[in-house]
């Protein structure tokens, strides 16, 4: 029997603290110590996002190749392996196929290992993809908030206005008059193609797939 720790953070400022990583890994120790057994090792992972499945990061990729028949693996909380619902169902049923025990310690230690705990599992399993859901409809909400007040949110600089060093967009006065001419020229009927040439002809040079872009927006 081996015994496998996991570890996880977002972000890669955890990664520089290392202070989450660190608790993850006490608290997996100490639990470990408590029942007995002694690490064989402890995959961390670092800056990978808990949306990704299982197997699609790094670290949890080794070890699900790592496991045999009656390892255990331990983890610090739910939401380090897990995000979605239907991974952890996936694969703690791989886990009880081959022979493996999952340890979780926010719930209370082994989960895979009868009828309750798997009830239970599922239940805070489905909270957790809830939970991410939530976290992306708050940052959506933040980013239309942002878009709204006039702010550069990521991504392309819209043609027609250049970013502030406080994040704020502001008209370029010269790229609004191609803007005009690309509207007029359009209600022209004039092509994309030919829209494009005449904005580079005026010495700002875009593809027409950007004028597209431009008065689509």
């Amino acid at each position: 029997m081996a015994v496998y720790g996991y570890v996880r953070v977002s972000t890669q400022s955890q990664v520089d603290d290392g202070l989450s990583l660190d608790a993850q890994q006490r608290q997996i120790e100490g639990y470990a110590m408590m029942h007995g057994m002694t690490f064989n090792h402890i995959f961390i992972e670092r800056a990978v996002s808990g949306a990704k499945l299982l197997e699609q990061r790094p670290q949890g990729k080794l070890l699900s190749e790592a496991l045999t028949s009656g390892d255990v693996v331990i983890c610090s909380k739910l939401d380090r392996l897990f995000r979605s619902a239907r991974d952890a169902l996936v694969v703690t049923d791989e886990f009880k196929a081959r022979k493996c025990s999952l340890h979780l310690l926010d719930l209370g230690g082994d989960v895979s290992g009868n009828g309750i705990s798997k009830m239970f599992f599922t239940i805070v399993a489905s909270f957790a993809e809830f939970e991410r859901d939530r976290i992306a409809e708050r940052i959506a909400d933040v980013k239309a908030n942002e878009k709204q007040l006039g702010r550069f949110i990521g991504g392309s600089r819209p043609f027609g206005f250049q970013v502030c060093s406080n994040g704020y967009l502001i008209r370029d006065e010269a790229e609004q008059k191609m803007v005009s001419l690309a509207r007029k020229l359009r209600s022209a009927k004039k092509s994309y193609r030919t829209i494009a040439e005449q904005i580079s002809l005026n010495g700002i040079k875009v593809s027409h797939m950007t004028v597209k872009k431009i008065l689509n927006e």
